[in-house]
């Protein structure tokens, strides 16, 4: 932990270990997560002495990528073609495709090209059965990133959004701001500010988006 070498204190504990988290609500102003798996229920019960921001409910969500795709439909944001897999059902009309696990999975981690149901069935076996999320594959002119942060108060502000280019499913190469026009990057910005704001979010949050050769924005996570 970076943070350790000049912490006052560095409690090295598993995320369920109620005596160090009650040492954080006893002794900690407020409390916050650097990425998205800390559990949830962690951070809810956390919430019951302290501050804590992210919220648990919002962390749950980007923590998985079933309940994300859900939330993005039920608020009208716009996304790619996807499936929630929890067995080897699946529409034709999505292949080829990507298969993520719905948990934990990340930089090429946890994910699978398939070109088919059979390729994709090997690939849920090999995951060992674990919920996934089955995306269709897009022909995308790029795709970018917003980071934004968040107060209590509903102020936002972003970084100019980043083109992100990969190799082999792992992020290479990030240039900042992307080259994609004015007026793309600020439409990327206010769908992600919609989103932190949707999710009642506070904090630092990263959204990121494919871009159609129509010029179309698409909500990846």
């Amino acid at each position: 932990s970076p943070a350790g070498q000049i912490a006052d204190r560095h409690l090295v504990a598993a995320y369920d270990d109620y005596l160090a988290l009650d040492t954080f609500g006893t002794e900690c102003a407020a409390v916050t997560t650097e990425f998205e798996n800390v559990p949830a229920q962690t951070l809810d019960y956390l919430s019951k002495f302290i501050a804590v921001h992210p919220a648990a409910s919002a962390v749950a969500i980007c923590q998985n990528r079933i309940a994300e795709k859900r939330f993005l439909a039920e608020h009208g944001i716009a996304h790619g073609p996807v499936a929630i897999i929890r067995s080897d059902a699946a529409d034709d009309a999505l292949f080829p495709a990507v298969l993520k696990v719905a948990r934990f999975g990340y930089d090429g981690k946890g994910q699978a090209r398939v070109a088919n149901r059979g390729e994709a069935l090997a690939a849920f076996h090999q995951f060992k059965g674990e919920p996934c999320v089955l995306e269709k594959m897009l022909a995308l002119d790029a795709e970018i990133s917003v980071v934004l942060a968040r107060d209590a108060a509903g102020t936002v502000r972003t970084f100019a959004p980043g083109e992100n280019r990969h190799r082999n499913g792992i992020l290479d190469i990030t240039i900042a701001p992307a080259s994609l026009g004015d007026a793309l990057n600020a439409r990327a910005c206010a769908i992600a500010s919609e989103i932190a704001a949707r999710l009642d979010y506070v904090g630092t949050l990263g959204v990121e988006f494919f871009v159609l050769p129509s010029g179309k924005l698409l909500v990846n996570e």
